[in-house]
């Protein structure tokens, strides 16, 4: 009885530090790049010239001394990826609103820009730290193709809790919302963005999935993804905005 008491005590302090080390994996010391596969990425920020944001390339995101700032860094009490999008801030010619957001690359460092044509995943668990009324956390953008700089999907996260996915309907505009889940500001959940077969978007949201079909419209484009925070409103201020923190984000592309 001893000797089974013995060895209790020893397991589980060992028990305790596996089920532990999922949240211990991020080193809240180092930059995202330390952390996060930042290789395949390219950094936009609200910062700039008007119309011309400034980019941070992906060999400067790499590794442990990779670049940080006040709108993308390492959150030094859990090692979270954290974007912070204010609601004044320089925006893209095509949009009103600002974002600290990533933008998938090729490890040569040329543009992503796929085919429909296959499987293509982005995997994510963030929790969305604040938010003035929603914030896109992910997307499958149009690259190459066509003249439209539409997304073909944005995945948005509501002030009230919902999680929002918008499908485009054509190259041309016009979005559709699905509501696809709730979870409370600040509380972590996962999602995956997929495209299967070349015709059809796959979401999965804390483990629920749902399909959607892609028009035709959009087949003659390439694509790319995009994560991070994409603030949905404006104003002149500085100080409200939406800050998303994840703590995974991998590309699988098959």
């Amino acid at each position: 009885m001893r000797v089974r008491s013995l060895l209790v005590l020893l397991l589980v302090p060992a028990l305790a530090a596996v089920a532990a080390s999922p949240a211990q994996a991020a080193d809240p010391s180092v930059a995202p790049g330390g952390n996060f596969d930042l290789s395949i990425w390219q950094l936009q920020e609200p910062v700039g010239s008007p119309g011309s944001p400034t980019t941070i390339s992906s060999s400067r995101l790499k590794g442990a001394n990779g670049f940080q700032d006040s709108y993308f860094y390492t959150d030094t009490r859990d090692g979270a990826m954290t974007f912070w999008a204010p609601e004044k801030g320089v925006t893209t010619p095509n949009s009103n609103y600002a974002r600290s957001e990533l933008r998938e690359m090729n490890r040569d460092g040329s543009a992503a820009n796929w085919s429909l044509s296959g499987s293509h995943k982005l995997n994510a668990t963030l929790r969305v730290v604040s938010v003035t009324s929603n914030v896109c956390v992910g997307q499958v953008h149009l690259g190459t193709g066509g003249s439209s700089t539409k997304p073909l999907l944005e995945l948005y996260y509501h002030a009230n809790g919902d999680i929002v996915l918008g499908t485009e309907n054509s190259p041309d505009g016009g979005q559709t919302a699905h509501t696809v889940g709730h979870v409370a500001i600040g509380k972590t959940w996962t999602y995956t963005i997929g495209i299967s077969g070349g015709g059809t978007i796959d979401l999965t949201v804390n483990g629920t999935t749902t399909h959607y079909g892609i028009p035709s419209s959009f087949k003659q484009y390439k694509q790319y993804f995009k994560a991070g925070s994409y603030n949905q409103s404006s104003s002149d201020s500085t100080t409200k905005g939406a800050r998303v923190a994840f703590y995974g984000l991998t590309v699988v592309h098959g």
